[in-house]
């Protein structure tokens, strides 16, 4: 059993130093030397759990997608506040994540890193599919205007939330200021007449902290630091 362990406190380790190296040089410049010496395990270790710099891209891609599946489906019944409330939080959630998270980020990058690896962009398909469903049943508990285009909607609130998770990495204006001004531009033009006035722009209460992403290391990366043997 402990050796177990060690193999995935291993595993852990270079998945996450895999997206750290990725998102710092991208995938192409990324070598498997840089993540072994990020992990601080050798690189017979590294080759134990993955042949290939594209085995650990597909990691990295797998991990980013299980955190993001987390981070949605907080609350498998119905949110105390409603479906549109709930996306709201969720969208404070996401793009304090991608500015605090590494994993998190290089699994929406499809442009620079994952995509070069042949990786697909799972975390933008999960996305974009989690915020139509919620839009919908919005919409169902009468929160969202009829004559709202989920899809057109939709597909605003993923390229805007990706957009600020980028832009809010080192932000002079906090993420959560920016995110709830994209709300308060929003509830407006998106709201049905019977909710106005108790949708909160800025999130509930409860989604200051949810402790959904690991605190940053000693440098600030974001990586959870781990006591990892060289193996």
């Amino acid at each position: 059993m402990a050796q177990q362990d060690r193999a995935l406190r291993t595993r852990e380790a270079l998945v996450e130093s895999a997206a750290e190296i990725f998102d710092r040089e991208g995938f192409s410049l990324a070598s498997l030397a840089m993540i072994s010496s990020r992990a601080g395990v050798s690189n017979g270790a590294l080759h134990f759990h993955f042949a290939s710099k594209a085995m650990l891209a597909h990691a990295v891609a797998e991990a980013a997608e299980q955190r993001l599946t987390r981070l949605t489906g907080r609350y498998e019944g119905r949110f105390p506040g409603g479906s549109l409330q709930l996306l709201i939080d969720t969208t404070h959630d996401l793009v304090r994540g991608l500015g605090e998270d590494v994993l998190l980020r290089v699994g929406f990058d499809a442009a620079r890193s994952l995509h070069e690896s042949g990786a697909s962009a799972g975390s933008r398909r999960l996305w974009a599919s989690w915020v139509r469903e919620t839009l919908e049943r919005a919409r169902g508990e009468g929160a969202l205007r009829q004559d709202a285009p989920a899809d057109a909607v939709a597909a605003a609130l993923v390229a805007t939330t990706l957009g600020l998770g980028v832009l809010t990495q080192s932000p002079p204006v906090p993420r959560a200021d920016t995110v709830t001004h994209l709300w308060g531009l929003l509830l407006p033009v998106l709201e049905a007449g019977g909710v106005a006035g108790r949708l909160m722009p800025s999130g509930t209460p409860a989604a200051a902290d949810r402790g959904f992403f690991p605190a940053p290391g000693p440098a600030g990366s974001g990586r959870v630091v781990r006591d990892v043997p060289d193996g």
